[in-house]
């Protein structure tokens, strides 16, 4: 099974015969397309949890909600209906019948998913949806990216990290990714969200048994290779290349 609708009836605890990697990093870290490349290398499926909120901002302003309002947020929350891929090679988010890959990286979704992100309501029945993906995704294991996957989501993951990078680093890349914008813009951008999302979860410190992986001096492919290696060294050969 790839996908799952909200809302879920309960709050599934991930099943133990699905090997879970959980990664968390702020914005621009790179944590996204390497947890894919990772997911593709292990055979694995691939969560990335921060869609998630992005598609309920996107389905938020699409009813012309503020989101800095949030019993506005709730308001909306109750005919939200999220399906996601958890096929690293076949990637798509669609709420309702509507698909919205590629729309929930509009800059206005981006300025808007951290005010339905810091409500709790919110967060507590999204995460039930990821567990109940992880848990019913038929894999022999998936590798969940986002803010509090290590904490809250998947606390108990065999192998959980922290996947971090200088804020400068992090600025350039991003301004990479986006070839129309200005450097100095996209800097203060991050900042700006890693300054209101840190109010509702801490991303930036390694939670006890954590490993961190600081990729300021990496490239993309070292970068994997040194989650790889934490995997590796974690669990043995089992769940290596």
């Amino acid at each position: 099974m790839t996908e799952a609708i909200t809302k879920p009836a309960d709050d599934p605890e991930i099943a133990p015969d699905v090997f879970t990697i959980a990664i968390d990093g702020p914005a621009g870290s790179g944590k996204s397309s390497v947890s894919k490349r990772v997911a593709r290398t292990l055979g694995f499926g691939y969560l990335d949890t921060g869609a998630a909120y992005r598609a309920l901002a996107w389905h938020a302003l699409e009813h012309g909600i503020d989101t800095s309002d949030s019993s506005a947020v709730l308001d909306v929350v109750g005919d939200f209906r999220l399906s996601i891929s958890l096929d690293p090679d076949d990637y798509w988010v669609r709420v309702g019948a509507t698909e919205v890959t590629e729309a929930i990286r509009e800059q206005d979704v981006t300025d808007a998913v951290s005010g339905v992100a810091r409500v709790p309501a919110v967060r507590r029945s999204i995460n039930a949806l990821f567990r109940l993906l992880v848990a019913e995704s038929e894999r022999p294991g998936v590798v969940v990216e986002g803010r509090d996957i290590t904490t809250v989501v998947a606390p108990d993951a065999p192998v959980r990290i922290l996947l971090t990078a200088a804020p400068d680093v992090r600025a350039a890349r991003r301004s990479a990714e986006l070839a129309t914008s200005d450097a100095e813009d996209v800097a203060a951008a991050l900042h700006r969200r890693d300054a209101s999302d840190s109010t509702v979860v801490d991303f930036l410190t390694a939670a006890p048994g954590v490993v961190v992986v600081d990729s300021s001096e990496l490239d993309f492919e070292q970068t994997v290779e040194a989650v790889l290696d934490v995997v590796h060294t974690t669990t043995g050969a089992a769940h290596a290349r």
